[in-house]
């Protein structure tokens, strides 16, 4: 059975693909079948997820998944939430989106926050009951980064249970922990139990 994927970042592709081939999926990335990007125009990131679905498997005619996903810090009021990737801007920096969070966080106690992933697998481009599967990962951010590993926020955002950050975990255990990692075995269960 073959499946679109609504992302052209590799890592994404990679860990999907792995999850999904036992049930009998085959992933296929969104730009092999010559999808464009999709306009991420919502509020929420479940809205910016089944926007991508839908539009994915119009474009193909194949059942889709996609995700949104991004950086919810308490003392910002959630920001950069949805606006994660760009928050400092275009062109999307993960230099200047980290500057820039730093920066926002500057004199402020509170330093909690947590990633959230939203999956969306949608059957055809109409499907009335999109699978939506979320995952939540928390932490605080640091001032400093530290590790050399993952991408994004990963080297600001800090582990207490495991006194490290995001960026110190080998690439295993991030999946397995990670707001993605979550979303994607939950997804995985609901397939499962729910026959495509």
């Amino acid at each position: 059975m073959k499946l679109v994927v609504a992302s052209n970042n590799p890592g994404k592709l990679r860990e999907f693909g792995e999850m999904l081939a036992p049930l009998g999926w085959e992933t296929l990335p969104q730009k092999e079948l010559g999808v464009s990007e999709c306009e991420e125009p919502h509020g929420t990131f479940v809205e910016n997820a089944l926007a991508k679905a839908r539009h994915a498997s119009a474009c193909t005619g194949l059942p889709a998944l996609a995700d949104d996903s991004g950086l919810c810090v308490h003392a910002l009021g959630g920001a950069p939430g949805v606006y994660s990737a760009r928050f400092a801007g275009e062109p999307k920096s993960d230099e200047r989106n980290n500057q820039k969070l730093v920066a926002d966080l500057a004199g402020q106690a509170d330093r909690r926050a947590h990633y959230v992933c939203v999956l969306v697998f949608v059957r055809h481009a109409d499907d009335p009951q999109p699978v939506i599967a979320e995952g939540e990962w928390h932490g605080e951010i640091v001032d400093q980064p530290r590790g050399q590993g993952g991408f994004g926020y990963d080297p600001y955002f800090f582990l207490p249970e495991s006194g490290a950050t995001a960026a110190e975990l080998d690439a295993a255990e991030k999946n397995r922990r990670s707001h993605r990692g979550q979303a994607l075995a939950q997804l995985v269960d609901r397939l499962k139990t729910r026959r495509a």
